[in-house]
This record gives C-alpha cells, structure tokens and sequence, in this order.
C-alpha cells in the first residue's frame, strides 16, 4: 500500500513539475526565422483594407490592439469574400438593419475582431493587429 502511495505521489509531482505547457525555457530561444509560405488569397481583404486606413489615417487602437478600418468598396469585397466564410463558422449576425460578418466566432462583442458590416451607411470592415504592450502608455 506504501508503495502505490509513493507511487502516486510521484505521478502527481511529475505532473506539476511538466506544468501543461508553461515550461520555462531550456536554453536561450531560438532567432531562426521560419519559412513563409505564399499568401492566400484572401490575404488581399486585409492588405487593402489596411492600405486604405493607412493613406485615410483611419485606425485607432483599443486597449493593446490597433484597429484599422476601411469603407466603401474595399470593404465591400472584404464583406462579400466573408460570406461563406462567416455562414460556415456561425459568425453573421443582423442587429438594427446591419448585417455583421466576422472572420472569427465571437464571444461577447466585436472587441479584438476582424469583421465586416453593411447597412444604411454602407460598408465599413475593422482589421485587428494584436501588438501587445509596446502600445500601452
């Protein structure tokens, strides 16, 4: 019985000290830059929206993310290349006469979303980046 104590205890130890994956390094990291691979072609929704916000000056941030946002009809091609895309992941909701398309499930709101709407005003998308804390104040 003391053996299978011990070795239980054991188990459990070996299972902390694993720690699932939040392991501290083994040695110093890695600089090796990985391979690219060609982008899809969805890839050019983003870019031009980005363009666009870029030469429009229209991004801002939210808490450690930058938003940039487009209309018209880059965000109209943005908007109808997330068609099937949005329908086969249940991300397209309709709420006050706008029809919101996501690039991702959402949980919540459409903070630290990619997404796109169309409505009475048009056609407006918001591409996220996730630059951390080097934008905090």
């Amino acid at each position: 019985m003391r053996f299978a104590v011990m070795i239980a205890a054991a188990f459990a130890l070996t299972a902390c000290a694993t720690g699932g994956g939040d392991d501290a390094p083994v040695g110093p990291p890695s600089l090796v830059v990985a391979n690219g691979e060609p982008a899809p072609a969805q890839a050019r929704f983003y870019t031009d929206c980005i363009m666009q916000s870029v030469q429009t000056t229209g991004y801002d941030r939210e808490a450690n993310v930058l938003r940039f946002h487009c209309n018209g009809a880059v965000a109209q091609r943005f908007y109808d290349g997330l068609s099937a895309w949005s329908a086969s992941i249940g991300s397209q909701y309709e709420a006050d006469g706008v029809t919101w398309r996501f690039s991702s499930t959402i949980r919540e709101n459409p903070s630290f979303r990619d997404f796109c709407r169309h409505g009475p005003q048009g056609y407006d998308c918001t591409v996220v980046l996730n630059v951390g804390e080097f934008l905090a104040e």
